[in-house]
């Protein structure tokens, strides 16, 4: 995972929202980005050569410990066909606020949205804020 996949950028944030082609999707990620924000506190900057949007950044140590590298906290990244939302926990552990979520997909620190309007977004903001119980979480 070495090089530019797991660094900060000086991306425009702004810029790279503006050029998502399907509309929907870049408002979703307009919505995301606010939340996040709020939620976290921080300034979000794209994260990589695949455009992840990201806020905070920690060391992350692969399974291991061979490999460790800066990863944001807390993020998400708007792609053709889903939302990725990152967080910082093992999100099929939390299934009291998954049954509330709506319709989802999940992966171990993801969650694969088709559009906003499919989740309850209070509870997305508080999958959000999990992220910052976590222990290692840094501003």
């Amino acid at each position: 995972m070495a090089g530019l996949v797991n660094q900060e950028t000086d991306l425009s944030v702004d810029a790279y929202l503006d050029n998502i082609e399907n509309e929907s999707k870049r408002e979703d990620a307009r919505k995301l980005l606010e939340m996040m924000k709020k939620v976290t506190g921080q300034e979000p900057k794209v994260w990589g050569d695949n455009y992840f949007i990201g806020f905070g950044k920690y060391k992350y140590k692969r399974k291991g410990g061979k490999e460790e590298f800066e990863w944001f906290n807390v993020g998400f990244a708007p792609r053709k066909s889903k939302l990725t939302i990152y967080l910082t926990y093992d999100v099929g552990k939390q299934q009291e606020l998954l049954s509330k979520l709506g319709k989802y997909k999940h992966g171990k620190g993801c969650l694969y949205i088709n559009k906003l309007a499919d989740v309850d977004l209070k509870v997305l903001e508080k999958m959000v804020e999990k992220s910052k119980e976590a222990s290692w979480y840094q501003s």
